[in-house]
């Protein structure tokens, strides 16, 4: 399955964001530095009701409700919202409610089908954990992901250029965490050069930005990546910022997973062409969102993740060996200058993520919303390189085009290298004796 994605190419050129800075746009960067919200969904209601320190009670129905209260699901903001999900005992009564929103005319049935299908899914391998209480973290966890895509159905949520991640009064961040936590066999699963993940920590606390340039596999990418950081440098797993894709923030069985990140979501060059009518709406929407991106990188203190390959990486069809898609090098660019033009230093590092187990994409590029969503219990790795210089690597090339073709290149070259070492690790089974001298392996939860 593929139940949270984030990445993607930025279509268009910097040159297409033509940003003034108005007295208007400059209190808006102060108003973000604050930390305010840029923007606030019309369900972001102030009133939050948070059930701290709960603890956890004997049996599954206790269980689930502690989960649910610590979410912030106990508040009753929601109004007229169906809560048909949140006091299920059990695998029947689960589906039963999918039926009867089915014909209450509540939810579509094609909807339902696909949820039902993530459900099976999702429990099938969690149940490979091996994990006792296995089928108590299944029931709580589809429960609460059933309540909200129904909750998106009934009152859909639209995301901004740039969208803040929802944590309050329900916390999306938390839930998708928790969510995604028990599909990761963490025996299996690896952090390469964790040294440099504190050197980025450092940097950020100095107002510096920092951009990943980095492969992308699954939905749950972003998942993933918190949670092999959250030990180590948690400020890095809670306050990254993605590249996101339309496809993230309009399928409905996707969205809740989506708004518990911070993401700049724009439009694939995949993508873009898909209906030809829509084509230059599509730009219109880039362009506004790389101007959110401007704005952001003003106020300093900023980490982006961008897959500059355009998409999730695929097998190779006659070998079914996976490998990390080529970069684009004009969208490494682009995000390059951005990274120049924001008054504000700037670091470019490689990043590798190996999770394609996990939740496996669509064989080939689908244009259709609504792929079917295959779900494993599998080991992942994450891996990041010594800070690039642009100026560094291409000392000497006088055309704009061929300097951006050599950084590009050397990005990726350095993701294939951190790559194979996460690759002989997890699929090899050959484990921390994976290491070289470009990749230490470490499993900092330990």
């Amino acid at each position: 399955m593929s139940i949270f994605s984030a990445s993607l190419s930025i279509s268009g050129s910097f040159s297409t964001a033509r940003v003034s800075y108005s007295s208007a746009s400059c209190s808006r960067i102060s108003r973000v530095s604050c930390g305010f919200s840029v923007r606030r969904s019309r369900r972001h209601c102030p009133c939050a009701i948070y059930a701290s320190n709960v603890r956890a009670m004997g049996g599954l129905v206790e269980d689930k409700r502690a989960s649910v209260l610590a979410l912030g699901l106990g508040s009753q903001q929601e109004v007229g919202h169906s809560r048909v999900f949140l006091d299920v005992r059990s695998e029947e009564e689960l589906l039963s409610g999918l039926r009867k929103e089915v014909e209450s005319g509540r939810l579509p049935s094609n909807i339902a089908d696909r949820m039902e299908e993530v459900y099976h899914n999702y429990r099938n391998a969690v149940l490979q954990s091996g994990n006792p209480k296995a089928r108590e973290i299944i029931l709580s966890n589809m429960a609460v992901a059933f309540d909200r895509m129904l909750l998106d159905v009934e009152d859909p949520f639209t995301f901004s250029p740039y969208h803040e991640a929802i944590r309050e009064p329900f916390d999306y961040y938390v839930f998708g965490q928790k969510y995604i936590r028990p599909l990761i066999d963490f025996r299996r699963s690896y952090v390469g050069n964790i040294k440099y993940f504190y050197e980025i920590e450092k940097k950020l606390q100095k107002g510096d930005n920092v951009v990943f340039i980095s492969n992308h596999q699954t939905e749950a990418d972003p998942a993933v990546i918190a949670l092999l950081l959250e030990t180590t440098t948690p400020h890095l797993a809670e306050n990254m910022t993605y590249i996101a894709g339309d496809r993230v923030v309009t399928d409905p069985v996707c969205k809740p997973f989506s708004m518990g990140r911070n993401l700049f979501c724009v439009y694939s060059k995949k993508h873009m062409n898909d209906n030809p009518e829509l084509a230059e709406m599509k730009k219109r929407a880039n362009t506004r969102s790389l101007k959110e991106m401007v704005f952001l990188l003003r106020t300093g203190a900023r980490i982006i993740w961008i897959a500059p390959s355009g998409g999730r990486d695929r097998p190779d069809p006659s070998t079914g060996e996976w490998f990390p898609a080529p970069f684009d090098s004009s969208s490494v660019d682009n995000i390059r200058r951005l990274l120049d033009h924001s008054g504000v230093p700037g670091h470019v590092y490689p990043l590798a993520l190996l999770c394609h187990d996990i939740m496996p994409p669509p064989l080939q590029v689908e244009k259709q919303i609504g792929e079917r969503r295959l779900i494993s219990y599998h080991g992942v790795g994450l891996s990041v390189a010594p800070e690039m210089s642009f100026n560094g690597i291409t000392a000497g090339i006088e055309k704009p085009e061929e300097a951006a073709a050599l950084f590009s290149q050397a990005l990726y070259t350095s993701v294939i290298e951190q790559y194979n070492v996460l690759k002989s690790a997890i699929n090899e089974n050959k484990g921390l004796e994976a290491s070289n001298s470009l990749v230490t392996l470490s499993q900092p939860w330990k």
